[in-house]
């Protein structure tokens, strides 16, 4: 089974692509994009619902109504979003545009919570042209109320790199943390509030036991699924800012995002001084460059 999913290989009749822990073949996270009105069930999930290119969605669960304000594009603001407990079905209306209902296999029950974009933590990453703007929305530091789900959003600007020093989380050998994740991606051009087809980026992954080491071109809409390996360097060309929505679960007591760096290039850090200028790309207010 290939980890790589390029654009359209996981459409279904909800919208641009869907996959679940099953279909993904690991335990834990899942990851639908919506673009039209349907109903999605959660099961024993709990999920995350993020506007990635629609304004004002209607979402409706146990006839109680959850409005969400949403942004014109990834590359246009941060967006409000909402945490749903498991055992739910999300009712979608008004959608004109993506959303994200990403989801991770659940023990427990939380509240449902509405977060407003002006409350989402927005993080500047990295250093040189290794920065990037990292969206905390449902991150351990960020968000307490979720049982196993994190999630955040990387923004790259075009000839910048991220997922960099290459890390991993597969809880094998002497990496103690163990995280499925999914990389969902857009890729920008100019000003495009959203992704552009013209654009290309490369992503690379490699295994610890070597079985796995390829270099792939990221054309947007791409998904890709990691459940094990270093990845890294997510490489947006010049000109073509990158991004990225990642979805991260695993069987841990406690929600992390710890990672293992690959030793032989985790001094790269040692070195990071500055920020690139054109950070930060986004925020609650819109495009800040």
């Amino acid at each position: 089974m290939s980890w790589y999913k390029p654009h359209g290989s996981l459409a279904n009749a909800n919208g641009p692509m869907s996959i679940t822990p099953e279909q993904a073949g690991w335990n834990y996270s899942g990851l639908h994009v919506i673009d039209r009105d349907c109903s999605i069930d959660l099961g024993d999930s709990e999920a995350v619902v993020l506007p990635l290119s629609a304004r004002d969605v209607m979402v409706t669960i146990d006839g109680t109504a959850y409005p969400l304000k949403g942004r014109d594009g990834v590359f246009a603001a941060v967006s409000d979003w909402l945490y749903v407990t498991r055992g739910k079905t999300i009712e979608f209306s008004n959608v004109h545009g993506e959303v994200a209902i990403l989801t991770a296999k659940a023990r427990a029950d939380h509240p449902m919570c509405y977060t407003a974009a002006e409350d989402v933590a927005v993080e500047l990453r990295g250093g040189g042209r290794a920065s990037r703007q990292v969206t905390n929305i449902a991150t351990p530091d960020s968000f307490t109320a979720a049982d196993r789900i994190n999630v955040c959003e990387v923004i790259t600007p075009g000839g910048n790199w991220s997922s960099w020093p290459p890390h991993r989380h597969d809880g094998i050998g002497d990496c103690p943390t163990t995280n499925e994740e999914i990389y969902y991606f857009r890729i920008g051009k100019e000003a495009s509030p959203h992704g552009d087809p013209e654009g290309t980026g490369l992503f690379r992954v490699y295994t610890v036991d070597g079985r796995v080491d390829e270099t792939l071109t990221i054309r947007d809409g791409d998904t890709y699924l990691v459940p094990e390996g270093y990845h890294g360097p997510t490489a947006a060309a010049p000109d073509y800012p990158m991004y990225f929505l990642n979805v991260l679960a695993g069987p841990a007591e406690d929600r992390t995002m710890a990672f293992c760096d690959d030793p032989n290039h985790h001094w790269i850090r040692g070195t990071w001084t500055d920020i690139d200028p054109r950070l930060p790309m986004t925020s609650a207010k819109g495009r800040v460059q």
